[in-house]
């Protein structure tokens, strides 16, 4: 993963309401969700969380697919876990990281 892609995607999470957001289809896993049911959930006004989902989809987090008339948003496992890579890419000095470092992100 190239350092622009991590910065544009860091960018897009530095921000509370994204970063619930991403966090709330991270632990709704491959089902999704809709704006509605996001919108709910967090309490944020369904115009601003439009904003908010182009903005995770534009730093490639989350994808957008339509399942008959909704609009199902999930969270980008592999481009996650490439920015968790990028990031500790060399931790722990080069030398093995702990067990626990190692698989903090088994998704």
């Amino acid at each position: 993963m190239e350092s622009i892609a991590v910065v544009k995607a860091l960018a897009a999470l530095a921000q509370s309401s994204r970063l619930e957001v991403f966090r709330s289809l991270v632990v709704a896993g491959q089902a999704g969700l809709t704006p509605g049911a996001l919108s709910e959930s967090l309490g944020v006004a369904p115009n601003t969380l439009s904003f908010h989902l182009k903005e995770l989809v534009n730093a490639d987090l989350i994808s957008q697919e339509r399942v008959g008339r909704n609009l199902v948003y999930r969270a980008q496992f592999d481009r996650m876990n490439s920015v968790l890579a990028y990031l500790t890419q060399n931790c722990c000095q080069g030398q093995p990281c702990l067990p626990a470092l190692a698989n903090a992100c088994d998704c």
